[in-house]
């Protein structure tokens, strides 16, 4: 729980996630898993909080950690 509240996660999350999605080994369809639905709850005016993008944040955030594990585990990526 305590690594979830750390910025040094959350960095090394978000360059692992770039690395990924430029990555030629990872498929295109486990990119669109991500990307999709991150581009489609900013776009959408349907939200949460309205007018705030805290929620857009925390929806992008989540699906980030959970691409960024699941690829890292399944091409033997490491997290750090």
């Amino acid at each position: 729980m305590m690594k979830l509240l750390s910025l040094r996660h959350w960095a090394n999350t978000f360059k692992l996630v770039f690395k990924l999605l430029m990555s030629g080994r990872v498929r295109w369809w486990e990119k669109a898993l991500f990307v999709i639905p991150v581009v489609l709850y900013w776009l959408i005016p349907a939200d949460l909080i309205p007018l705030l993008p805290v929620d857009d944040i925390g929806v992008t955030m989540i699906l980030a950690h959970w691409f960024a594990q699941r690829l890292s585990n399944r091409y033997n990526i490491p997290i750090g």
